[in-house]
This record gives C-alpha cells, structure tokens and sequence, in this order.
C-alpha cells in the first residue's frame, strides 16, 4: 500500500491535469486524517499550480501571491 487510499489517476507536471492529482491527494490526505501527509500534499498542490501558471500563462507563483495580496486588500477595505 501506498500512502494512498483512494485509487487517483497520474496528472501530467505543467497540466491542468497534475493540479486535480495534488488536490485528489490532499482529500485523500485529509480522509485519512493524517496532517503530515496533508502539508505533503499542499505543497505538491503549489508546485503543481507553480508549473501549471509557467507553462501556461509565463506568470510565477510570486505573481499568483502578488493578486492573492490585492484582492485580499480590496475585500478589506471592501473595494474590487
């Protein structure tokens, strides 16, 4: 047995397909009830985001955080 129970299909890095594997695995994770695994699978899911936004868009992670931080400060002073 793997560290997984659920039966979840192999996405390919820099598709969109890699980022639905991660989250499966982070259910999967979280199913179980294991926490360590879950932050395993979190960061897996930022790679898979990370590539996915390079290979598709040519933005990095650090312009994903970048909007992240304006639209949380736009729903703080309650302004988009």
């Amino acid at each position: 047995m793997g560290y997984h129970v659920n039966k979840i299909d192999k996405g390919v890095l820099g598709k969109y397909s890699k980022i639905i594997e991660e989250f499966q695995e982070l259910q999967d994770a979280n199913e179980q009830g294991n926490p360590i695994l879950e932050l395993c699978e979190l960061a897996d899911l930022i790679g898979a985001i990370e590539a996915y936004t390079t290979t598709r868009y040519n933005i990095t992670l650090e312009d994903l955080i970048e909007m992240k931080e304006r639209t949380k400060e736009a729903f703080e002073e309650g302004k988009r």
